[in-house]
């Protein structure tokens, strides 16, 4: 069991991950990337969504066509460290599928890319039985992928086990239900379905804190976690599909969908309202944050910035309709409550009430100096 930490305070930035520098050479790169689409274009192909949401969505002729791609990062290492393969595909499927709903879609099928250091069969069998377990959560196919070893490229926790997992999901909309947040409205009511866990975002700042400022084990227990480190940090990403379609197809109107994943609720201010968001009934963090941040020493704004910290996904909806879209959330078993409200906030800011927080997109958080709107 691990004592108070001595370290200084922990972050995600002296934990290797520089956010700073990765904004700006996104920016870079969403520039050219850019450059590829035809302005205006009319025909098949033509980019109806682009960068910057939660997926892009296509004119296929008159059918909206929608695309995302994602990976499980460096939850890949605590698979190598723990010896277990054989759920990390339902989070490469989850990171993708629950992407792809919030823009109104239907996810259909998925296509994989497996880079390991040495082709070890066992690993990727078990690394497709997560993949099947994903697709049948999420009701998708997986049409096809792509193995690579590379060796020279890939490295990891012990000799010849690492890889990298990563998929691409499409699904299909009609292009006059995307759903981008246009509709949000100061005065809506913020659901929250609870999260499973850290899901696939932080795991660079968690493994820091576990397993160099604590110097703790994968199977080391501490107290207050309920469950190894390793099971903590391994719990898959909960599916959020379920839960998202039978809200889109109730009669509640659905003014906006958000996966909670890196930047924590700043990925609220994706839609495309120009609001601020008032979370001002969050649930108490699961026991994995509160550990991690004692361990870590780490302040409460870089909490919120990188991880759930409890809460996975959030539908905003009208507040008269409130109390039949939790209904219909919390149907499939994981807990679902309003946490807040939107407001009226040119600025677009998320204000995080307990912890007296209030961040802008690119930003993080900070002390809030002043209530919301």
């Amino acid at each position: 069991m691990a004592s108070s930490p001595q370290d200084p305070a922990t972050d995600y930035d002296s934990a290797g991950v520089h956010a700073d520098d990765v904004e700006a050479g996104l920016a870079g790169l969403i520039r050219h990337v850019r450059g590829t689409w035809p302005a205006g274009a009319e025909g098949l192909g033509a980019v109806r969504v682009g960068t910057g949401y939660f997926a892009s969505v296509l004119d296929f002729g008159g059918m909206g066509i929608a695309v995302c791609t994602d990976g499980i990062g460096t939850k890949a290492l605590i698979a190598q460290m723990t010896g277990r393969y054989d759920t990390v595909g339902i989070d490469c499927v989850a990171m993708n599928v629950n992407d792809l709903v919030c823009v109104g879609a239907r996810p259909v099928t998925l296509v994989d890319y497996v880079a390991v250091e040495r082709a070890d069969p066992a690993m990727l069998e078990a690394l497709g039985r997560g993949l099947a377990e994903g697709a049948r959560l999420a009701g998708v196919s997986i049409a096809g992928g792509e193995i690579a070893e590379m060796r020279d490229v890939i490295t990891g926790a012990a000799p010849g086990a690492g890889f990298d997992l990563a998929g691409t999901a499409v699904g299909r909309v009609d292009l006059d239900a995307v759903n981008v947040g246009a509709a949000v409205r100061p005065g809506d009511s913020i659901l929250g379905i609870a999260s499973s866990g850290i899901h696939s975002n932080g795991l660079t700042l968690a493994r820091r804190i576990f397993f160099q400022t604590a110097g703790l084990g994968v199977d080391d227990s501490v107290e207050g976690l309920g469950e190894s480190v390793g099971e903590a940090l391994l719990r898959p990403t909960h599916i959020y599909v379920r839960e998202a379609l039978d809200l889109l197809e109730s009669a509640v109107p659905v003014h906006a969908l958000a996966h909670i994943t890196g930047d924590g609720f700043l990925n609220l201010t994706r839609i495309e309202a120009k609001v601020g968001m008032r979370l001002d009934a969050l649930p108490a963090p699961p026991a994995v944050f509160a550990v991690l941040q004692h361990l870590g020493g780490v302040a409460d704004a870089e909490m919120y910035r990188v991880f759930n910290m409890g809460i996975g996904f959030c539908a905003i909806v009208p507040s008269a309709h409130e109390a039949r879209a939790v209904e219909i959330l919390g149907a499939q078993g994981k807990a679902c409550r309003r946490i807040g409200t939107v407001v009226d906030d040119p600025d677009c800011r998320v204000w995080i009430e307990q912890a007296a927080l209030v961040g802008r997109a690119g930003e993080g958080f900070a002390r809030a100096s002043a209530p919301p709107p």
